[in-house]
């Protein structure tokens, strides 16, 4: 995107879904937007540029160039900078559905404004140093959120969880710059001020600290996609009765007879506050129904591409060498789930590493679930206080990309290497660092954080 003079520009959309509901709201940013909301109003611009900030009537609204009432609104003026863009921004608050809120829109356009690209308005609050890059991400994180704690996550990064854990390590960066520089400056001081093994040994601390932060990668871009857990196992071994309960309505078929999964059946569902992406799949075993065979290699494709797998044996079923070895060759964690548990007259539980569980009684399940959340999401929140978590793969590369040139300045340090050439690494630390808050960001990095926002956010 183009930046020059786009904020020249005042800009309108629908800020709530389209649809029948009780109200609208129809938001416009930019140096027009009171003399443009003013222009639906019969006492035209005038009156709307002297309200106060954050001040709120009930207007009459009209189409312009006309006495044709469009609705009455509630219409709340938030001027700059104290507004969520950093502009002039009017909010319009119409009765809800389809029409309209839509005539508004047009309305507006008709008066000068442009119909805003998704995620233009939190773009604007970047651009007017409102937030930084990691904050406008968990805007979007915030509102794509699908479990409790991928929520906490994205609010606890708007509130700059991550932003000032960043900026920390980008103050440590200077810091060591600083250091050196006293060597650069007085190369021919017998001592200097802070010796250099001081320095690389300083380095260490600051890459040490990007280690612990790269570790809830992982974790972090699982929050925002849902874990992919796989449910596993023979035919007719309780999988998805398994997926049924965890899911909390019936999606998938169950029968006594073996093999009624012929597909795979995904849900989305919130365990223990974090999100999970269950998919039932079809028995594991030989077949001579071509649609059962289908099934079956989609099944391995979804196992291949698992971050858990639940694998399913009934109870009083012991698992064959074969069957162990498959389970045994699986590339991602494996929760062994012995079923029906409520059917096991006499069973005792042969292994230690097994979930007992029923979906009759619901005995086990609690268990299970705290099995995938510790096994999947461990490291992410530590007791009260969320972590601040690196949920999205821009930031984790440039992260990397940091912590490697914090390495490479202290092996050239330690290696003799001359001051000034070795400062070179920290500059580049520095500019990566920089780039995930957005201190420099281009136009390409830009597009791609917006493209996924909501038109109106």
């Amino acid at each position: 995107m183009d930046r020059s003079g786009t904020l020249l520009d005042t800009i309108v959309a629908l800020a709530t879904p389209p649809g029948v509901g009780a109200v609208a709201v129809v938001r416009l940013s930019g140096p027009g937007a009171r003399e443009i909301a003013g222009g639906l109003m019969p006492c035209g611009g005038a009156a709307i540029a002297d309200w106060p900030a954050r001040s709120s009537r009930l207007r009459v609204l009209h189409r312009p160039g006309s006495d044709e009432a469009l609705d009455r609104a509630l219409v709340t003026v938030f001027a700059a900078p104290g507004s969520y863009t950093g502009e002039d921004v009017v909010e319009i608050s119409t009765h809800g559905g389809i029409s309209i809120p839509a005539a508004v829109v047009d309305a507006c356009v008709a008066l000068g404004a442009r119909q805003a690209r998704p995620g233009e308005f939190t773009q604007r609050a970047y651009l007017n140093g409102k937030l930084d890059l990691t904050q406008a991400e968990a805007v979007g994180d915030l509102v794509a959120a699908d479990s409790p704690k991928g929520r906490a996550v994205a609010l606890h990064q708007l509130e700059r969880g991550l932003g000032e854990r960043i900026a920390d390590l980008r103050g440590e960066v200077i810091g060591l710059s600083a250091l050196l520089v006293q060597h650069i400056d007085f190369p021919e001081e017998d001592e200097a001020p802070t010796p250099i093994d001081a320095i690389v040994s300083r380095a260490g601390s600051v890459a040490a600290k990007m280690d612990r932060l790269l570790a809830t990668a992982p974790a972090g871009e699982l929050l925002r996609e849902g874990a992919v857990a796989v449910l596993a196992g023979r035919p007719n071994s309780g999988k998805s009765s398994l997926f049924n309960a965890l899911v909390g309505i019936d999606r998938a078929i169950v029968t006594a007879e073996a093999g009624t999964t012929r597909d795979a059946i995904e849900a989305v569902v919130s365990i223990d506050g974090f999100p999970f992406r269950l998919v039932d799949t079809a028995g594991l075993r030989s077949s001579s129904n071509q649609v059962e065979r289908l099934g079956i290699e989609i099944a391995h494709r979804y196992l291949a591409a698992a971050d858990v797998v639940l694998y399913c044996r009934e109870a009083g079923q012991g698992m064959s060498e074969e069957e162990d070895a498959f389970v045994r060759s699986l590339s991602c964690p494996v929760v062994r789930v012995c079923t029906k548990w409520d059917l096991a007259t006499g069973c005792r539980k042969a292994d230690p590493s097994e979930v007992n569980v029923s979906v009759v009684s619901g005995d086990g399940l609690d268990s299970l679930g705290d099995i995938l959340r510790d096994m999947v999401f461990q490291g992410v929140v530590e007791g009260r206080d969320e972590v601040p978590v690196v949920t999205r793969r821009r930031q984790s590369d440039l992260l990397r990309k940091a912590r490697a040139e914090i390495a490479g300045f202290g092996e050239a340090l330690a290696g003799g290497v001359p001051a000034e050439f070795a400062s070179a690494h920290l500059k580049t630390a520095e500019s990566a660092l920089e780039e995930i808050l957005g201190v420099v960001a281009t136009d390409d990095v830009l597009d791609r954080v917006f493209r996924d926002f909501c038109i109106g956010k």
